[in-house]
């Protein structure tokens, strides 16, 4: 028996398969009175009750939710991006809309939404694995991922009755090597920084570990210079990806963490602090303080660029025989100098800020043999030291 809402709020009923069915009148024709209707399934009453208040919020906003039928995997993807990532951070946003509009939708835009099925979705995955121009399996991976979210959403919205990204083969993801500095490395690399205007800010990415965005968008006042620790807590974006210009935002985790450097790093932050303020004083109004209060600035107060450190750390590299070199080397130089030392793994993960120690452990697993060597070696220490034969 159908459950009526008046105002054109939709109804609810049982169906004799024992699914619960939602209808929500879009339209009436005015000349014959035939109603447009669409209509959402679920397990429970409360699932369809749930989808059809969302439809209802969606036509009552001006969102457009139109039988899928008539959709093509263009429009939902566009109507996805619009309504559903509008939460997501902006860098993120970026990648989903590049995905969208130089793979997915080239190959696969004109489809009916409701006509994409499985060899489909696996014929787009084998094209842009192996065309003329192949992506990285990694590409693949985040490409495909994004339209597996965005249909994924369409069977939620009972646009779509499956998603037809199950069981699809993706290229073999051979893991990306990194290559920090050995101890020979780290040496000249510090000599080839020395005296350049960003030397401060290597030396300090090489001893903390910090992503570039994070050293970008550092405040003075995110350094406690009594405790000796550095509050992590923002990035500096580039223009491409906040819209105009560079822009402020969160970690790449959304985590906020406090790390506690070296004590010499600490140092090197000091007298850059006085050495920024000479230049601040020295310019007086042409002082270019975009983002108040920034650590690392260029020598007019301005805020520095990727581009430009990205290419400085390679240049670096090349001049110490490293080519190929990354500035995110700088990170992982970081993260085994802490394993070679004998730091435990989950202070490590902390202090880089990932999600979780696993992640570390995969990306620095070669590493952590040198732990766990250690480790042996200390216990068999131990063992000698109370006379265990």
């Amino acid at each position: 028996m159908a459950n009526k809402s008046a105002n054109g709020r939709g109804t609810i009923r049982k169906r004799p398969d024992g699914r619960w069915e939602a209808r929500l009148t879009l339209s009436v024709d005015q000349k014959t009175g035939k109603q447009k209707q669409r209509s959402f399934y679920g397990k429970t009453q409360k699932e369809v009750k749930d989808k059809l208040t969302a439809a209802i919020k969606d036509r009552d906003d001006g969102i457009s939710i139109e039988t899928p039928a008539k959709l093509t995997l263009k429009d939902w993807l566009e109507k996805w991006l619009d309504v559903y990532c509008i939460s997501i951070k902006p860098n993120t946003l970026y990648s989903y809309k590049k995905q969208v509009d130089n793979w997915i939708i080239p190959h696969l835009g004109a489809v009916k939404l409701t006509g994409l099925n499985h060899a489909a979705v696996q014929k787009f995955v084998n094209t842009i694995s192996s065309g003329e121009k192949p992506l990285a399996p990694k590409s693949v991976k985040n490409c495909f991922a994004v339209l597996n979210s965005a249909l994924s959403r369409a069977v939620q919205n009972d646009m779509i009755r499956k998603n037809p990204c199950t069981y699809i083969e993706l290229p073999r993801m051979e893991k990306k090597s990194i290559m920090p500095l050995n101890e020979s490395e780290t040496k000249k690399f510090l000599e080839a920084v020395s005296g350049h205007a960003n030397e401060t800010l290597f030396r300090v990415a090489l001893f903390t570990g910090m992503r570039q965005g994070e050293l970008m968008g550092l405040k003075w006042n995110d350094i406690d210079f009594k405790k000796g620790t550095i509050r992590v807590e923002r990035q500096l974006i580039h223009g491409k990806v906040a819209g105009t210009g560079y822009s402020l935002a969160t970690t790449k985790t959304d985590a906020v963490r406090i790390i506690r450097p070296a004590p010499m790093v600490m140092s090197w932050l000091k007298s850059w602090k006085l050495e920024q303020a000479k230049r601040r004083f020295q310019l007086g109004r042409q002082w270019g303080d975009e983002f108040t209060d920034l650590v690392f600035t260029d020598p007019m107060g301005k805020h520095l660029c990727h581009s430009t450190l990205t290419h400085e750390a390679r240049r670096f590299g090349d001049k110490i025989g490293k080519a190929g070199f990354r500035f995110h080397d700088l990170r992982h130089t970081y993260a085994v100098m802490c394993i070679r030392a004998g730091d435990d793994i989950k202070t490590i993960s902390a202090n880089l800020g990932h999600k979780t120690i696993s992640v570390t452990m995969d990306i620095y697993a070669a590493y952590t043999i040198d732990m766990a060597i250690a480790s042996a070696n200390r216990m068999d220490q131990y063992m000698a030291n109370i006379g265990v034969g």
